[in-house]
């Protein structure tokens, strides 16, 4: 027998999710260990053998996901890094942009420079915006250069010279003297990293990788060389942002990919199970223990974009935080999930989240050392979770610890601790349903006509009522739904997203360059899917270009067609991108000039597998009792039927209120749904 790993590390749990080459499929929850992740995953692997048979020698292949560079960034827990830029350029990072996410504070707090500004230092050289060098680089220029990265000790450099992604020689004449005379400093080029205009964004983005990418290393090592130790073999595969696979090499080389590596696996599953349905238009809503992320699925393709924002002084707030110029899936967070810690504000109002227990010490009915109350001990005390089924049994929750933990937060604001549970309940929802909405309606998209998948610890306790705050109709709640982002993983191709920015306009542009370019970025990424262990001979080739009207600072991204540009190609993209804009805006500009700039070439090797099976349904009556649990559209508690999702059979119908257990989560059927189980063993909730 053999197995393929999936292995997700979040706030509070590390899932894993083992298919054999039978397709059945296997899972696990461990607890993570937030000082080192890496040892919940070893711990994990070795106890989930010990549980279910599966040898860890016998696995071909480990596909993992982390939170590690994310944490890295916002908690500045990274390398020293030197920035070495163009002469007069050395402040980029602090003078960023004009644009202000809040026009009105007067004490606007930017975010901290990665780099202080002693350790940012200037080269004289000079490439022109066509290419061409004004100023060449000199030796003793780069000799200077190299031995004030030697004085100030710098255990990574970050490369970003003005126009590089144009012409990167300078650029690399730079990585080659670093590496030849101090061979321990790890050195990042922003032409290689984010190859494309828009200087501070570029800079930001290579100073990002260089100060994650020396610990992204070490701890890829680590984990490595302790799978080695457990007999697995040397097949270790990352989940990137943009939601594809590469190996370990390559995700350490380009470790800034690595931001959105577990989040992107949730939505990576729920397309999966889209796809299974046949459900084009979905939701994907992954609630675990610290974070809620949600992405949309259009045409069964999950949306992606250029480039992310990290580590926000002001959360929720963009503009506020670190700029990264890379692809990944269009992605939402929340900080708000199992274990948000409920508090008060400043006026005495009772508040949920940001804050979360996490793992260490938990929530309080963990009984691990936490004392205050979270989203959990909240769930726990209105009947929702089963404190003797929790991780199927494997862990008990003290549903006195809970009751204790949200009296004391009620006595705060003048509540006891049903009231307090209530309200934290609802607080979470609340803010969910309207972050949601906020990202779904801003994109132009009603969220009534999409289907919510749940995922996640949390997810399927609330989606219920985050539908019916939104609208939507019909809630999938997958097999094994809190493990989900670790399945994401497996079911997730090899792929490769790559973009260079070459700026041409409709009507004068030279489509034999632009040819060259897009041919060159497909024979880089038929190299990085070698390097990544992909059969390259089955490559899936896809091209897009972001276009904008001339003058605009924001562009929409246009699909290109197979084969050769062709002659009417100006046409086609011309109606495309008047599509799309009118689309996202309302309107368009039929007169006004259009531009060309980023080209793409995402290629993909390998992806979903629509055989894989979950466990098979044991006998017995479904059916394990009523508990009393708490619904807001009945403005109490109502008696509601506790099912065994293990035993309910194809076609089985339940009308809510409804309890449905599982291992590693329960699903909320409320009074106004009905479930039924599908073909697949999916749990369709209806709403009415």
């Amino acid at each position: 027998m053999s197995y393929e790993l999936g292995t997700d590390v979040g706030g509070t749990f590390t899932d894993f999710v083992a298919i054999d080459d039978q397709g059945r499929v296997t899972v696990f929850k461990h607890l993570t260990t937030p000082a080192d992740p890496s040892e919940a995953v070893l711990e994990g692997a070795r106890l989930l053998a010990e549980s279910s048979g599966v040898e860890v020698s016998e696995v071909t292949r480990i596909v993992h996901g982390t939170t590690l560079v994310t944490n890295s960034l916002i908690e500045r827990r990274g390398s020293k890094v030197a920035l070495i830029a163009t002469a007069g350029f050395r402040d980029v990072l602090e003078i960023a942009k004009e644009a202000r996410y809040d026009l009105y504070d007067l004490d606007l707090e930017r975010p901290e420079p990665l780099v202080p500004r002693p350790l940012r230092l200037e080269v004289a050289e000079r490439i022109s915006s066509a290419g061409e060098v004004l100023e060449p680089l000199a030796a003793d220029e780069i000799d200077r250069i190299v031995e004030q990265v030697r004085e100030l000790g710098a255990e990574s450099v970050a490369v970003a010279l003005l126009n590089s992604y144009v012409n990167p020689e300078h650029e690399r004449l730079i990585a080659d003297a670093i590496e030849a005379r101090l061979p321990d400093v790890d050195v990042t080029l922003s032409s290689r990293i984010a190859p494309a205009w828009r200087e501070y964004e570029r800079t930001s983005t290579a100073v990002a990788n260089a100060f994650v990418r020396p610990t992204v290393r070490r701890y890829l090592g680590r984990l490595e060389e302790g799978l080695a130790d457990l007999g697995a073999p040397n097949a270790l595969y990352v989940l990137m942002s943009q939601g594809g696979v590469t190996s370990a090499e390559v995700a350490a080389e380009y470790a800034i990919q690595m931001v959105e590596s577990g989040p992107a696996g949730g939505v990576m599953a729920a397309a999966f199970f889209g796809q299974r349905l046949g459900i084009e238009d979905l939701i994907a809503f992954d609630m675990g223990g610290t974070t809620t992320k949600a992405s949309l699925v259009k045409d069964g393709v999950p949306l992606q974009v250029s480039e992310f924002e990290v580590a926000r002084v002001a959360r929720f707030r963009k503009g506020s935080g670190l700029p990264l110029m890379v692809p990944t899936l269009e992605l939402i967070e929340i900080g708000a999930g199992g274990g948000s810690i409920g508090r008060t504000n400043s006026l005495g109002l009772l508040k949920v989240g940001p804050q979360s227990a996490g793992a260490v010490p938990g929530p309080a009915c963990y009984g691990r050392g936490g004392t205050e109350p979270t989203v959990t001990d909240a769930d726990l005390h209105l009947g929702l979770l089963d404190p003797d089924y929790f991780l199927g049994g494997a862990m008990s929750l003290d549903a006195e610890a809970a009751a204790d933990a949200l009296a004391r937060l009620g006595e705060r604001v003048g509540i006891d601790a049903e009231a307090c549970a209530r309200g934290m309940f609802e607080i979470l929802n609340d803010q969910t349903s309207l972050a949601l909405r906020t990202h779904i309606v801003e994109r132009a998209h009603d969220p009534r006509r999409f289907t919510l998948v749940a995922s996640g610890g949390a997810g399927p306790v609330h989606a219920y009522e985050i539908a019916r705050r939104l609208g939507i109709g019909e809630i999938v709640c997958p097999p094994a739904a809190g493990v989900a982002s670790a399945l994401g993983f497996l079911v997730a191709p090899f792929s490769v997203d790559l973009a260079r920015t070459h700026p041409v306009r409709l009507g004068s542009a030279d489509w034999t360059g632009v040819e060259g370019l897009l041919a060159e970025l497909a024979d880089e990424a038929r190299v990085l899917l070698a390097r990544a262990g992909a059969p390259v001979d089955e490559v899936r080739l896809e091209r897009r270009v972001d276009m904008r009207y001339a003058g605009q600072g924001y562009e929409v991204p246009v699909a290109l067609p197979d084969g050769p540009l062709g002659e009417h190609l100006e046409d086609h993209l011309r109606a495309a991108f008047d599509d799309g804009y009118s689309s996202r805006f309302g309107f368009q500009l039929e007169t006004a000039s259009v531009e060309a700039l980023h080209w793409h070439v995402a290629a993909s090797v390998g992806g979903t597998d629509p055989d894989i099976e979950f466990a098979a349904r044991t006998e017995g009556d479904p059916v394990k009792g009523e508990r009393l649990a708490y619904f807001p559209e009945l403005s109490g508690r109502a008696a509601a039927t506790v099912y065994d999702r293990y035993r309910l059979a194809e076609g089985v119908r339940i009308e809510g209120p409804a309890l449905i257990e599982e291992r590693e989560s329960t699903i909320v059927v409320g009074p106004s749904a009905a479930a039924e189980v599908d073909r697949l063993g999916n749990l369709r909730i209806q709403l009415r």
